[in-house]
């Protein structure tokens, strides 16, 4: 495999609404952070709310959640003091997933009852991302274990992949499952890699420009991308040969922190160092970039919702924040707890869950 080096081992609200600036460009050069550009034309929707019924030949029209700060309820549920919640992943059947970062476990949230429980996942364990699998079940990126590991939801049996001896100290981030049912991950110190579907081996690559992967996201047809924080960049990679490919931001050292697909396969990226959120369209190889509101923002988290919309945890408002694609607008919900630090954003239909690793909380915010 040419290029690669791989390594291998079997086994009340208070809101700001406003419109946001934008910078564009597709050859990655671009001036200061936050500073406003000239916008390339896009091909930008908004999202698609004809749903139609298999079978019937029929379409129906889905009326959109409203967001409007007046119209969204936010709860707060406590996690076990000192879990230092850092991923979560919110299940179809209501539970909700987090990663206990500080007290090296998976923790279990079912907020109808505000109850928690938490799997320890072995001596030294550090978890970061936690994710859901096509079997349902909670997989985790243990930064400590130096592993992947999987918690079975029914008997909580803890089964763990680690990662060949020639990758110790890889600081794993996150994961995503390809289009094929292979979990691809990151490892900051400067790693990505891979665990085969049926083939129960792990592969490791070493990163296009060194340390840096952070976030991961596959869109809807499976390709897979990560985010570069200390690389500032986005890379696409390859399935086949898992060759990673640099795409450029327009804004040089951006910052690339975390990375989600919407529904038609663009690439929504938080930019940590800009303060800025930033897209990137496979289509025709099209960046743009808004800077969020406030003095000195921080986007950290970025979850793209079930209608399209954009979410980022912003540290330096210590805030959710929604941005609509369609307007461009940005909306600020202020986190109950000061601070939170939000890390990491997931959702289902009508509610966006945040693991506040400062508090020891998980925050819910309803439509």
């Amino acid at each position: 495999m040419a290029g690669l080096r791989r390594r291998t081992l079997a086994g009340s609200l208070l809101t700001l609404v406003v419109a946001a600036a934008c910078s564009s460009g597709d050859d990655g050069e671009s001036g200061a952070a936050g500073e406003a550009g000239t916008a390339a034309e896009s091909s930008m929707t908004a999202p698609d709310t004809t749903e139609t019924t298999a079978g019937s030949g029929t379409s129906t029209t889905r009326e959109a959640r409203d967001w409007t700060p007046d119209s969204v309820q936010v709860e707060e549920f406590d996690v076990p003091a000192g879990s230092r919640p850092h991923d979560v992943a919110a299940a179809d059947d209501g539970t909700v997933w987090y990663t206990a970062q500080g007290s090296g476990a998976l923790g279990r949230l079912d907020p109808a009852t505000g109850e928690t429980t938490e799997t320890t996942l072995g001596s030294g364990s550090r978890p970061h991302g936690v994710i859901l699998g096509p079997d349902g079940a909670p997989w985790i990126t243990d930064g400590g274990l130096n592993a992947i590991v999987r918690v079975d939801p029914s008997t909580s049996e803890v089964r763990t992949w680690p990662l060949p001896p020639g990758a110790a100290d890889t600081n794993l981030n996150t994961a995503t499952f390809d289009g094929d049912g292979s979990l691809w991950f990151t490892g900051q110190a400067g790693v990505y890699g891979r665990l085969v579907a049926g083939a129960d081996e792990v592969e490791v690559f070493d990163a296009p420009r060194g340390p840096g992967p952070y976030g991961i996201s596959a869109t809807p047809e499976g390709a897979v991308y990560y985010a570069s924080l200390a690389g500032n960049h986005l890379a696409a990679v390859d399935a086949a040969s898992a060759e990673a490919t640099v795409l450029e931001p327009p804004t040089a050292g951006q910052g690339t922190r975390r990375v989600w697909s919407d529904s038609q396969g663009r690439l929504w990226t938080s930019q940590w160092n800009a303060g800025q959120v930033a897209v990137y369209d496979p289509a025709d190889g099209e960046w743009r970039e808004w800077r969020l509101p406030g003095e000195d923002p921080q986007a950290y988290a970025v979850y793209v919702d079930d209608e399209d919309g954009v979410w980022l945890s912003d540290f330096g408002a210590n805030a959710m924040i929604r941005f609509d694609p369609e307007t461009e607008e940005f909306t600020s919900y202020p986190l109950p707890s000061d601070p939170g630090e939000v890390r990491q954003i997931h959702g289902r239909p009508g509610e966006i869950w945040g693991a506040e690793s400062a508090a020891d909380k998980l925050v819910v915010l309803r439509a």
